[in-house]
């Protein structure tokens, strides 16, 4: 089966659609989006151009089952699809975070979760603690070399 995401204003992705890869067949036999793209613009009525193929199997640029990724992300309603790079961008989780186009994820502006201090991961091993970093938007824009805060989330 084949994914196409219907991409609306602001390049936002309006729906995903499952269809037979037959449907997708040139005349040599081959798969080709464009002919995926027109028979969903004949069948859904809806510009060919705004049908972008996804790949259920691609995730922060990886795919799952060792093939080719296929445009960073499986798309999903909500998401924008990012002509430039290629990629379909889950909605920003902070202001300041940025695109990776690498892995295809957003990051934060200071780097990945800190490894947890080797107090508080002994304290997690022993369930005692539940221990975590989580992104403080406020604490960034307060001092930009910070983000991360440490939290306790077993009471």
């Amino acid at each position: 089966m084949a994914h196409f995401a219907k991409i609306g204003l602001n390049s936002k992705v309006l729906q995903v659609l499952t269809m037979d890869n037959n449907n997708m067949l040139n005349g040599d036999g081959v798969e080709d989006e464009s002919v995926g793209q027109q028979w969903l613009e004949r069948h859904n009525n809806w510009p060919a151009q705004m049908w972008v193929q996804t790949s259920i199997n691609t995730q922060s640029n990886q795919h799952k089952l060792g093939g080719t990724p296929l445009r960073g992300n499986y798309a999903s309603i909500g998401y924008i699809w990012d002509e430039d790079n290629q990629i379909f961008w889950p909605k920003k989780p902070f202001a300041s975070w940025v695109k990776n186009t690498t892995t295809a994820n957003w990051q934060s502006p200071i780097g990945d979760v800190p490894a947890l201090p080797s107090e508080e991961q002994s304290q997690n091993d022993a369930g005692t603690h539940g221990w975590r970093y989580v992104w403080s938007e406020d604490a960034y824009q307060a001092d930009n070399t910070t983000g991360w805060i440490l939290t306790n989330e077993k009471p």
